[in-house]
């Protein structure tokens, strides 16, 4: 289940951030709304990683939508492998 607290709740930030741990962020809410997240450090580096993996990704099919596709053995050689 996930905490959700509203952000007045930071008054007393010792007892939010006991709340935070890998994988179980604690999400903020003002008027209602939400309008933060507090995570774990590790889960915050991996989650940036995996924006820039994703980013890469989508870089790569791009090009290979423009250029087109080459086949394994074609990029091997390429490669010099």
């Amino acid at each position: 289940m996930p905490n959700i607290l509203p952000v007045s709740d930071l008054r007393d930030y010792r007892t939010v951030l006991g709340k935070v741990s890998y994988g179980n962020p604690v999400y903020l809410t003002k008027n209602g709304r939400g309008d933060y997240a507090i995570v774990d450090m590790k889960e915050l580096d991996e989650l940036k990683a995996l924006k820039s993996l994703f980013s890469e990704l989508e870089k790569g099919e791009a090009s290979a939508r423009r250029e087109g596709w080459i086949s394994l053995d074609d990029a091997e050689k390429r490669l010099g492998l």
